[in-house]
């Protein structure tokens, strides 16, 4: 018998992000710009063409709730792992809404797995999350991502106007995300252009490569800088700005075509 399929569904506000969040960008605009600082872009572009910032995927309803919360189950550990608590917490809300299907008749449908509002998290206690694997901490973390949504110290639909710098800062307060949580959701979750992470221990790496350095060296070295130096990160970043969201993402996949053309750089 084939397992039923599952579509996770919030029932959490959706921010919708409007046309006119967005109107300034052109991902045609915003690779034209890449490649004229550096042409070696075109070349990574045809490759890897970015549907992240097409024009259908600007215009997707966000659930901020759901995208934060999501965050903090997956932080540091692996996929599968992320995948697997993620169904359990899911499940902890969908038993009455599965109920609610089958007396409508739609038993036969494919379960339609909700993301629960802040409310109903804050109805769970420490104890009921660490059953479906939280530890305490991401236990501790997901309530109080869900009571500052609750009592509206965070507002999804202010994401629309604040600055990128003010949404770090609202961000971090919550227990369990820092500025690198933040800086994906801006970019993932928003999809905002001029976003870069210094943080990011992919990009430093990748640009490193990008940029002829041999990672070799920062073998054994420890530190938060050690392929590449926060200074000279912001500086040739810099260079693509308005568009630095972009250059991020290419410097992703960047960082797989170097290793591959190379045989893998360990």
């Amino acid at each position: 018998m084939k397992a039923a399929s599952t579509t996770i569904v919030s029932t959490t506000p959706n921010l919708i992000i409007p046309k006119a969040y967005n109107k300034d960008f052109s991902l045609e605009t915003a690779i034209a710009h890449l490649v004229s600082v550096d042409p070696r872009f075109a070349e990574l572009v045809e490759m890897h063409p970015c549907e992240m910032f097409s024009e259908h995927n600007l215009e997707l309803p966000v659930d901020p709730f759901e995208s934060l919360g999501s965050s903090i189950i997956s932080q540091q550990i692996s996929g599968a792992a992320a995948n697997s608590i993620k169904r359990k917490f899911l499940a902890l809300f969908n038993e009455e809404f599965d109920d609610a299907k089958r007396q409508d008749g739609d038993g036969d449908q494919p379960n339609m797995q909700r993301f629960p509002t802040p409310s109903e998290v804050l109805q769970k206690d420490v104890a009921t999350l660490r059953a479906v694997g939280f530890s305490q901490r991401k236990s501790e973390y997901m309530l109080d991502l869900a009571s500052k949504f609750h009592t509206g110290e965070i507002n999804p639909h202010d994401f629309v106007t604040l600055p990128d710098e003010e949404i770090i800062e609202l961000l971090t307060k919550v227990r369990g995300l820092g500025v690198w949580s933040a800086e994906m959701f801006l970019l993932f979750a928003l999809k905002r252009q001029d976003v870069f992470s210094t943080g990011d221990l992919g990009i430093q790496r990748s640009m490193a490569l990008w940029y002829g350095k041999n990672i070799e060296l920062a073998r054994g070295k420890k530190g938060k800088f050690k392929y590449m130096s926060e200074a000279e990160m912001i500086e040739k970043s810099d260079l693509y700005r308005p568009y630095r969201s972009l250059f991020t993402w290419y410097m992703w996949r960047a960082g797989d075509v170097i290793l591959a053309i190379d045989g893998g750089v360990k």
